[in-house]
């Protein structure tokens, strides 16, 4: 896993689970889901952000 894409309080380009990444780019073994233009929330520790979504699909 590379270095984290997105930061906390940046808004989502798409919707779908973003997984947490450590500031060294580490998978922390936790997603958040953000809808698309939302803004990511706080991560639990400083350099910390978001990784590349597995993408959501919405059934009508």
């Amino acid at each position: 896993m590379s270095t984290p894409k997105h930061r906390p309080g940046e808004k989502a380009p798409a919707s779908g689970q973003y997984p947490l990444v450590g500031p060294r780019g580490g998978g922390q073994g936790r997603e958040v889901t953000v809808t698309k233009g939302k803004p990511f929330p706080p991560t639990p520790q400083s350099g910390m952000g978001y990784g590349s979504p597995d993408r959501t699909k919405h059934k009508k």
